[in-house]
């Protein structure tokens, strides 16, 4: 090795950092640095903290890596004679009878284990998987595609219309739950959260088969986006669409909320809710969502740009605003919204939609400003940093920030931010591993084994599981690609074995591993929730229109719903592990987007590769899309 400052002449081999060896055909030297935390040299990203490394004076790594073929090869050779013949047959039969017992044996013991013991539910993750994404077909608003999978659905939500403002069309999106509402805020979170997990398990996704079928919920979800920014005439103006539907009874008693009706009965008006872009949560969350996209579609470059514009000046137009703020404090912006997703920061937003810009264009001023932003949010944002979900990126960001950090480190002037981004990590995952017994006066597990990261929000606990089970295994496939065998904080320790087992407990437990032994997720198991909290659902789909009061007594009925919402994860269970399933109980029995999309991405990180004929080494992890624009 030696520290030549001369650059000019050395070009950087492409091989990825979780390589032990280095490609020799492309160059004479590359730039190389050491982080602790992955064990052995890195390429360079920048040359900061690099040095000049010549090749063949580089050690082997001490390492294995089962992908990798040894240089080394022995042979030997051995001359065999047969002395007697009888002797020599009773050998060789002694030897196939041998094996015929083995193979006996195993075949006993295999049947007798599958047959005695219950594999859990993870064994049928990717059938689970399909069921969860359907969920997001039955939410579609507007002209439904011919081929919609959901057969109980129709066109709905076509006068979605801003009439005030050039009749803007509105039409399309989701409707967030079991009411008919869509707001824009959770549309975003939810596009976010799936191309992210598309970004990392590509391959798996499409090795399901189930590649094309999320993509296809990505880009409603994206189109929809596209529709919600309206530029103004400076840099610092624009207009956001926030919410289609009400819930305020002061001009119309019957509305989103308080009329049990199917989509494609709606006569009630449905009023359009709009912001300024200083709801810098709202603006920095739509920001990650179209930049997030621009990514699963990328060989698609029209499409893949137009999400990249518009995500840049929104961005844009939302950082140089002077009246930066929450989409829910503003009574015009999100007054309905505040009782069902009320925001409680806005740096966590823009911090998260700079990084996710960063990754879309691969221009290091948004992560200058999402690795600042980010160290403000952290004494900012008022709820836990351990949970992930529509209201808080503190711990999403963070690991992505950590997958930066490992696997493409951009050095000075970042690397402090990286360095304590991972730090936190670690104490998150060692949080999840082994939780406080209290919070408060709550627990903050369940007896049958639920984490409760955020137990005063009982009504979300099976989406802070799926997004905590998310995080644990994603960054447990991060340590596997690095080989590090285990990371620590303060006193304790954990492996990235540890983190799967706790994201399969998590997943295992919705899926019917749980005192009730009952399947949270709709049609999947012997037993799961049949009175869900879902309009459409509820009524039967026979052709004809039901009004309001008509519509209630399907929502009082006592019987299972006429139509099967399949791959709906309810709302879950109390502290006590214990679920009423009422349809009239939407605090047990309501699904949302945003939970179903914490789900998939947990489904999708566990899904074990070798079932799907791909290499395990790296949990099926795509390294590489991520980075694609970054230089």
């Amino acid at each position: 090795m030696n520290n030549n400052s001369s650059y000019a002449s050395h070009k950087k081999t492409s091989q990825s950092p979780n390589s032990n060896y280095i490609n020799m055909s492309e160059a004479s030297s590359i730039f190389v640095h050491a982080i602790p935390e992955t064990g052995r040299l890195l390429p360079s990203a920048s040359r900061w903290n690099s040095i000049e490394v010549e090749f063949g004076s580089i050690f082997p790594s001490s390492k294995p890596h089962d992908d990798t073929i040894s240089k080394y090869s022995k042979s030997y050779s051995f001359r065999l004679a047969i002395a007697d013949r009888s002797r020599f047959k009773r050998f060789v039969f002694i030897n196939i009878a041998s094996v015929l017992l083995i193979i006996v044996a195993v075949l006993l013991f295999v049947f007798l284990h599958h047959k005695h013991h219950d594999r859990g539910p993870s064994s049928n993750l990717p059938l689970v998987l399909e069921h969860t994404l359907s969920f997001f077909d039955a939410q579609k608003s507007g002209i439904l595609p011919r081929n919609n999978p959901v057969k109980f659905r129709g066109d709905s939500g076509l006068n979605d219309v801003d009439i005030k403002r050039n009749n803007a069309s509105l039409v399309g999106g989701f409707y967030d739950s079991g009411s008919n509402i869509k707001f824009s805020f959770t549309t975003a979170y939810t596009v976010t959260l799936l191309s992210w997990s598309v970004a990392e398990y590509h391959e798996k996704y499409s090795a399901m088969g189930q590649l094309d079928h999320v993509k296809d919920i990505i880009k409603w979800g994206s189109d929809y986006l596209l529709k919600l920014f309206v530029p103004g005439d400076s840099e610092d103006e624009g207009l956001i669409y926030s919410q289609v539907g009400s819930t305020d009874t002061s001009t119309n008693p019957n509305n989103d909320i308080t009329c049990w009706q199917r989509p494609e009965d709606m006569t009630y008006s449905r009023p359009i809710s709009t912001c300024t872009t200083s709801a810098s949560d709202l603006a920095g969350e739509i920001t990650a969502a179209l930049s997030a996209a621009s990514l699963i579609f990328i060989e698609n470059k029209a499409y893949s740009n137009r999400l990249v514009q518009t995500a840049q000046k929104l961005f844009n137009s939302a950082k140089n605003n002077k009246n930066q703020g929450t989409y829910s404090s503003n009574k015009e912006c999100g007054d309905a919204s505040r009782d069902f997703y009320k925001s409680t920061s806005f740096l966590d937003e823009l911090a998260w939609g700079s990084t996710w810009l960063f990754f879309a264009t691969g221009d290091f001023s948004h992560l200058q400003y999402a690795t600042e932003t980010f160290q403000l949010a952290l004494n900012d944002t008022v709820s836990d940093n351990r949970v992930f979900d529509w209201n808080n990126k503190i711990a999403a960001n963070a690991i992505l920030l950590t997958r930066l950090r490992y696997l493409h480190d951009p050095g000075y002037p970042y690397e402090d931010t990286l360095k304590h981004c991972s730090e936190m990590i670690d104490a998150i995952m060692c949080s999840y591993l082994s939780p406080p017994k209290w919070m408060g006066w709550v627990k903050t597990v369940t007896p049958g084994g639920l984490i409760l990261p955020s137990p005063f929000n009982i009504s979300s606990s099976l989406q802070f599981a799926s997004t905590a089970s998310f995080l644990s295994k994603l960054y447990s496939d991060y340590l596997n690609i690095l080989q590090v065998p285990a990371r620590s904080c303060s006193a304790n320790s954990f492996s990235p074995q540890a983190l799967k087992n706790f994201a399969d407990s998590q997943i295992n437990y919705i899926l019917g591993k749980n005192p009730m032994k009952m399947s949270y997720v709709v049609g999947f198991g012997d037993r799961y929730p049949k009175q869900v909290h879902h309009r459409a659902a509820s009524i039967p789909w026979d052709g004809k229109h039901y009004n309001c009061s008509e519509g209630e007594k399907w929502r009082l009925s006592k019987d299972p719903n006429p139509n099967t919402l399949l791959g709906a994860m309810v709302a879950g269970p109390s502290y006590d592990d214990k679920f009423t399933d009422q349809r009239d109980q939407p605090k047990f029995t309501e699904p949302t987007i945003a939970r179903n999309a914490g789900l998939v991405a947990a489904l999708a990180a566990l899904v074990d590769p070798s079932f799907l004929g791909m290499s395990k080494f790296n949990g099926g992890i795509d390294q590489d899309r991520i980075f694609a624009k970054i230089t």
